[in-house]
Parts: C-alpha cells; sequence; structure tokens
C-alpha cells in the first residue's frame, strides 16, 4: 500500500532516545517518576485498599509498566499489530483497574494510552485507539461536560504535538547524519585529491629526470657499441650523474612545492635554461604570483619540452617565453629544429600526453607540433 500520512510511522529517529540531550533525559525520569509517585499514592492512600486488592494493584502497576516497555519497544520498530495489541491489553488493564476501584489509575491509563497512541503509532491506527481511551476516560469523568471536552481536546492536542515535536527531532537528527555523511565523503575526496597530486608531482618529477639520465645512460651504451674513445663515454656517464643529482634536487623542490614552498617562477626557468646550450626566456606582462597548482604545471612543461629537445633535436636553439595574461599565463617553447638525435626513439612518449593531461585538469590546454623552424610546445593554464 502506498504509504502516506495515514498509514506512515514516525521515523525511528523520533521514536528513540539515542539524540536526546542529558538534562532533556533528566527532566523526563523525573517527570515519570512524580507521576508513579502521585499515581500510586491516590491509588493506595485509600484504607479500604489493604490485603489481597492492595497486593493486585502492586501487580496491576507493574503489569502496566511492562506493557507499556513492550508498546514503546513495538513501536519503535514500527511493528503495527504487537504494538495495537499491547496498547488494548493496556485499555483493558484501565478498565479491570476500574472495576477494582481503582479510578485514578484507570483514568490515567486512559488518558496516557491515547497520548502515547497519537505520538507513536500511524494515524489510521492511532486515531481509534486514542478515541477508545478518551471515550472510557470521558464515560467515568464526574466533571461536567465542557470540562471533559476541554481535557480530551487538551490530551489529544498534547498527543499530536508531541508527534510533531518527535518528529521534528527525528528529522533534525537526520539531516544531521547526513550532513555528516557529507563532511566525511568531502574530506576523504580532498584527501583523494591531494594524494593524486603528490603522486602526479613525484611521477612528474622521477619521469623527467630517469627520462634525462636514460638520454646520456643510452647515449654512453652506443658510444661503448661504436667503439669511441673514454673522453666520450665518460662524458654521458657523468652527464648521467649529474641528471641523477638534479633529479634529486627536483624531488626535493616537489616536497616544497607540496608544502607550499615555491621559489619564483621566472628564477625557476632560468635555471632550469642555464644547463641548455642556446637556451634564452623571455617574460613579458605583469608579473603575479600563481596558484601552486598553476605554478607547478608550468614547471613541469617546461621541463618535459627542455628534456625533448635534448632527445629529439639535440644542439637546438631553444626560446623559451613566459606571458602573463589578464585572465591566463602561456607558456611557449620553441626550438630551431635540428637532425634527430641518436636517442630520438628512447622513452615511451608520454611526457607531453601526462601534461595535456596535469593541463587540463586546470582548465587549460597544451599543443605540441611542429611549425615552420622545428618543434614548438604552448601551454595556456587560466589564472
Amino acid at each position: 500500500m502506498t504509504e502516506n500520512a495515514w498509514t506512515r510511522w514516525p521515523s525511528r529517529e523520533a521514536l528513540g532516545r539515542k539524540e536526546l540531550t542529558r538534562p532533556r533525559r533528566l527532566l523526563a525520569w523525573a517527570i515519570r517518576l512524580v507521576a508513579l509517585g502521585a499515581l500510586l499514592w491516590s491509588a493506595f492512600h485509600d484504607s479500604r485498599i489493604h490485603g489481597w486488592v492492595a497486593v493486585a494493584g502492586i501487580g496491576g502497576v507493574l503489569l502496566a509498566g511492562a506493557l507499556a516497555w513492550g508498546f514503546f519497544q513495538t513501536t519503535l520498530r514500527h511493528r503495527l499489530w504487537p504494538s495495537l495489541v499491547l496498547a488494548l491489553m493496556l485499555l483493558g488493564l484501565a478498565v479491570g483497574a476500574q472495576a477494582a476501584g481503582f479510578r485514578t489509575p484507570a483514568l490515567v491509563l486512559w488518558c496516557g494510552c491515547a497520548i502515547a497512541a497519537l505520538e507513536r503509532l500511524p494515524l489510521g491506527a492511532a486515531l481509534p485507539v486514542a478515541s477508545v481511551g478518551l471515550a472510557a476516560f470521558a464515560a467515568v469523568n464526574d466533571d461536567v461536560w465542557l470540562t471533559t471536552a476541554a481535557t480530551i481536546g487538551g490530551m489529544g492536542l498534547a498527543g499530536y504535538a508531541l508527534r510533531l515535536d518527535a518528529e521534528a527531532r527525528g528529522n533534525a537528527q537526520r539531516l544531521l547524519a547526513q550532513e555528516r555523511a557529507a563532511r566525511a565523503a568531502e574530506a576523504e575526496s580532498a584527501a583523494l585529491a591531494e594524494r593524486a597530486r603528490i603522486a602526479r608531482e613525484i611521477h612528474d618529477v622521477l619521469a623527467h629526470s630517469l627520462s634525462a639520465q636514460l638520454v646520456h645512460l643510452e647515449a654512453a651504451r652506443l658510444l661503448i657499441e661504436r667503439g669511441a674513445d673514454r673522453e666520450q663515454i665518460l662524458e654521458r656517464v657523468v652527464a648521467a650523474r649529474g641528471m641523477a643529482r638534479d633529479g634529486l634536487d627536483e624531488t626535493r623542490h616537489a616536497l616544497s612545492a607540496l608544502r607550499g614552498d615555491l621559489t619564483p617562477l621566472e628564477d625557476f626557468l632560468t635555471d632550469l635554461v642555464r644547463a641548455a646550450h642556446g637556451a634564452e626566456v623571455t617574460v613579458v606582462g605583469d608579473r603575479r604570483a600563481l596558484p601552486a597548482e598553476a605554478s607547478q604545471a608550468v614547471r613541469r612543461v617546461a621541463q618535459e619540452a627542455l628534456t625533448n629537445v635534448r632527445k629529439h633535436a639535440p644542439g637546438a636553439k631553444v626560446r623559451v617565453r613566459l606571458a602573463y595574461e589578464p585572465r591566463e599565463v602561456i607558456l611557449d617553447v620553441r626550438d630551431s629544429g635540428g637532425p634527430p638525435g641518436e636517442l630520438a626513439e628512447a622513452g615511451g612518449g608520454y611526457g607531453l600526453l601526462g601534461m595535456r593531461e596535469r593541463a587540463e585538469l586546470l582548465g587549460g590546454s597544451l599543443d605540441a607540433g611542429p611549425d615552420e623552424e622545428g618543434f614548438v610546445v604552448t601551454l595556456r593554464v587560466p589564472v
């Protein structure tokens, strides 16, 4: 059956007491104890209540407590028929108490069943139970009809108000749980993004350093195969050692960058091309600090482009241009071209692909291809 306002249960968060504050719990127990004490006093202060009648009365109080506890548990689990059976047993116990002379406990049971039903049962089942309880109360109440009607109306409103309060509390608890889950998911997403960033930085540093070392070591191997002299081979080995040292320095710089300690971009490019023969750097536009991700993208693309020049056009003249535009920064690396080097086929060819992916992650673009003179790599990163 389609769930609607008449068949919908109050949520388990609303019926439970898990998220109640300590003062509210203490207040609820204090009210229960005071009500129980007043109920027992009103039931047993009469001198006619003694002997087996008193024992039966005490047993009835304990039974009523057990039935009420069971009613609260079954409604918490949204079990309709057991809840209705327990409510009817409480109403029947009130009838027995009235017949035995325990008038006040009977009135309390009838009214309590009505209020609890309105608070904890679906409205379609709560209204009949509440109607029976309030009708029994009205039948034995000695007040004038207007007072009785006002009392019945007040108890009905009290039960419905408790229901609305419980549902509001349950909704608040669900929203709080959803907010906590959203925060946890956001924190996990941020952690994953940071891990990906660290992995990308370390990968780029190692890929650049190891690729450069591979260039020189492969050259040394080719020289050995061709029977070159010792000085030429040693030159390549020393260059590979220097690239390993530079790679270690780059790793330290990458870790510093991850901590937010970045050297100025212009100084980095100047130091980078200093080791490249025939390379020059031009910076145009108003220099300004860039976001860490954008600055790292420029650095990595410049490194990869210069590595490719050493592999594919050794000895070519390289021009590096960094332009600060109002909405983006543009890096342009051009070489003058030349005959392919001996190591043109070395490496897997994934460097520029990785740089392109890095640029796209930042909302930018990377273009690489031949021009009139040689080869050009252009990076655009929005800032």
